[in-house]
């Protein structure tokens, strides 16, 4: 089975995110939508869902008039495939390739590659700059910009709010706490600022360890877990913190598949 949790540069409309859900049916699993950010996280599974709801995003939005605190390349702006039991990393490479196909071809996106080949933060850093599309036109969508279509294990995204704590400081907290299993960024949201948080390798540095270590530089208002989280790295947190690491059963992709 492939997990795809796809990232659509639309956190506001409700009317529209409802839209962009709908024939969606069992293949949704969770949608988390973040007005700030300006961004749904859509986790689905198979390969069919993430085309449905590429489709429907780009009939939809344009991203020369969205604005948000997160970076964006397009409308559809991460689309990672994750294999889970019963697939292989070779599985999830060639659902990869055939989405960045139909992508271009149906659609004329241009498509940068990450996985294997190099990190999404160096695609976003360098795309349009000194690296240019894998697949598909070398300029962006009118409309819909560019995707980057990937390749990776289960990871969980993670945000820790902070009260009284300026952008300054919370960037300093982000690089400090940053390591080659924590991706992080300082962000301004609204009258919180926040580190927002990629756990790559959740097993080794999980929402526990972030969060604490967080908590060293500066007192957190709340935890909000975007998306799910495998229920091998909830079994890694005592169950007292889990309230206060928004985290449960319930925001298990185990759960989710069986409910």
């Amino acid at each position: 089975m492939l997990e795809c949790v796809i990232n659509i540069s639309e956190g506001r409309d409700p009317d529209v995110i409802a839209a962009l859900s709908a024939g969606l049916a069992g293949d949704l699993l969770d949608v988390h939508s973040d007005p700030d950010h300006n961004r749904s996280v859509f986790t689905l599974i198979g390969e069919g869902a993430p085309r449905m709801l590429t489709s429907m995003a780009v009939q939809l939005l344009n991203v020369n008039s969205h604005d948000g605190v997160h970076p964006r390349l397009g409308v559809v702006d991460v689309v990672p495939f994750v294999p889970l039991e019963g697939s292989t990393f070779d599985d999830a490479v060639r659902a990869r390739h055939d989405f960045a196909t139909w992508a271009t071809t149906f659609l004329q996106i241009p498509i940068f590659l990450y996985g294997p080949e190099r990190t999404l933060p160096y695609v976003r850093k360098h795309a349009w700059k000194d690296l240019q599309s894998d697949i598909g036109p070398l300029a962006p969508h009118d409309t819909a910009g560019a995707m980057c279509v990937g390749v990776r294990p289960p990871l969980v995204a993670y945000n820790l709010w902070l009260e009284h704590v300026d952008l300054a400081q919370t960037k300093n907290i982000a690089s400090a706490v940053r390591s080659p299993d924590i991706r992080t960024l300082g962000l301004q949201v609204g009258d919180y600022t926040q580190v927002s948080v990629n756990l790559i390798n959740p097993m080794n540095s999980g929402p526990l360890d972030v969060y604490d270590a967080v908590a060293q530089h500066a007192p957190i208002h709340h935890a909000e877990l975007v998306g799910l989280l495998p229920a091998a790295i909830l079994a890694n947190i005592p169950r007292h913190r889990w309230e206060a690491l928004d985290v449960s059963q319930e925001q298990t992709i185990e759960w989710r598949l069986r409910n």
